[in-house]
């Protein structure tokens, strides 16, 4: 009977064994959808099994038979916003009149792996603008080329390599002074050549650029600024999870540059540090920037720092969160002193503030604070009341992008109003996204002195990516 056990046991062992190996192993889990469509590895799909959506045998075009890892993947992007300002730029320029309109952008991506370490990547975009009286370059831009890039990347037992040339897109911390642009409807892209180096801990890459001129007369018709290039080196940390460290420095350059109180060839300097982490329910991001230099034969002194920082009770319903927003950027003190301290952001982005484009990161102080909540997963419900000073009165006050308020400069106080902003968020699907944004800025007396009005803002947003 024991030897009959026995025997019975050992068999269900080797049996349930066997079975075990001849289970199929988990299929990986689909890629998320990234605001950088060029991120995003869909050779998961190389698993026929995985392609449980409509028209995935596009988002994945096997190359090879033996390498998963070589595909060709198509993507698409459209955005459309309905959008209305009764005082766009506080109602100071009359080149840009109350308006309500709608703003369009689709964009058709092609990602070929075609080779070990290597990748290709195109998007072209057509964006468009409908029944808007005043047309910028941010607004509509017809279609044309946005990204093409040669990619290649490779990894060693100390770290990965990777570099790009070609037309693509750059994307600094929460994009306070450099961004792609995203909030406006054309999007900010670079000629660059970029390159970097990356381990567990640290990550230290170099570009030069020239940003790309965006012009709506003609399809295919956008450039490189010849007369402006941007160059740096930066170095990221991550001494833990939850902390990150950075720091660059970056050369900013025009041969015609021109500015309240200086005007010429520039050569800007610039030196940012950040940090940012999270911690017990607390979350911090605060970043500091010096720029140095000359504008033609006025010295460049600037700087600026800003500061995101939060309590989330992920204890309670709803998961409040508590922020404070604090921001403050040098204004001209001393008009012709030979010496411009007026801070420039780089290349805002259009957002950091809020989506009305009432103020620019530029002569300011600047405190907001915010509760937010999560009612459900998928939606964020966001209320601000913001409080604005001038950084000094004897520079103007700036809308954005770094326009300065005629009328401004040297006249009034410091005090230049308030806005309430509300927003909310939904996320449908991974690939469908929708929000809604108003804004209620109310004037100080300096401002409506020079002709300001108070500003009521609205923006509906739908977003759809495959």
């Amino acid at each position: 009977m024991f030897m009959m056990v026995a025997v019975g046991l050992f068999g269900c062992v080797g049996q349930c064994t066997a079975m075990a190996y001849d289970a199929a192993p988990p299929l990986p889990d689909r890629p998320k959808i990234n605001a950088d469509r060029w991120r995003e590895d869909w050779s998961s799909l190389a698993h026929p099994e995985s392609r449980t959506h409509a028209l995935d045998r596009l988002k994945y075009i096997a190359l090879s038979d033996s390498d998963p890892d070589r595909y060709v993947s198509f993507g698409l992007t459209v955005r459309e916003i309905f959008e209305s300002s009764d005082a766009p730029a506080l109602g100071t320029m009359q080149s840009n009149p109350r308006d309500s309109y709608g703003l369009q952008r689709a964009q058709l991506h092609v990602d070929a792996r075609f080779a070990e370490h290597w990748q290709l990547f195109t998007q072209v975009e057509d964006v468009r603008a409908f029944d808007k009286k005043a047309v910028g370059s941010t607004d509509a831009n017809r279609f044309d080329l946005r990204l093409a890039f040669l990619a290649y990347s490779r990894a060693w037992d100390k770290g990965v390599f990777s570099a790009r040339v070609g037309r693509q897109d750059f994307v600094f911390d929460i994009e306070r002074f450099m961004s792609s642009r995203d909030g406006p409807n054309v999007r900010q892209s670079f000629d660059a050549v970029w390159a970097g180096w990356e381990t567990e801990t640290w990550r230290l890459y170099a570009l030069v650029s020239q940003p790309v001129v965006y012009r709506n007369r003609h399809t295919l018709d956008d450039t490189s600024n010849s007369d402006m290039r941007l160059s740096g080196v930066r170095l990221e940390l991550q001494p833990s999870d939850d902390i990150q460290l950075s720091g660059y420095y970056a050369l900013y350059q025009r041969r015609h540059a021109s500015y309240l109180d200086a005007s010429g060839e520039e050569d800007r300097h610039v030196v940012d540090v950040r940090s940012a982490g999270s911690h017990a329910g607390f979350d911090w991001d605060v970043e500091a920037m010096g720029q140095f230099g000359q504008v033609g034969s006025t010295e460049i002194r600037a700087w600026a720092f800003g500061a995101r920082t939060g309590y989330t009770a992920t204890d309670i319903a709803w998961s409040p969160r508590i922020g404070l927003q604090f921001d403050i950027a040098s204004g001209e003190r001393r008009p012709g002193d030979g010496r411009m301290e007026t801070f420039y952001p780089l290349f805002p982005n259009g957002f950091y503030f809020s989506l009305g484009g009432h103020t620019g990161y530029t002569n300011l102080i600047h405190l907001k604070p915010s509760l937010s909540f999560k009612p459900v997963a998928q939606a964020t419900l966001t209320a601000g009341l913001a409080a604005l000073w001038r950084q000094t009165t004897h520079d103007a006050v700036y809308t954005l992008p770094s326009i300065p308020v005629p009328g401004t400069a040297g006249r009034g106080t410091s005090w230049t109003g308030t806005y309430a902003q509300l927003r909310a968020d939904y996320r449908f699907t991974p690939a469908l996204s929708a929000s809604v944004e108003l804004v209620r800025y109310a004037v100080g007396a300096s401002l409506r002195a020079a002709g300001a009005h108070n500003s009521d803002y609205v923006r509906l947003e739908t977003k759809f990516s495959w």
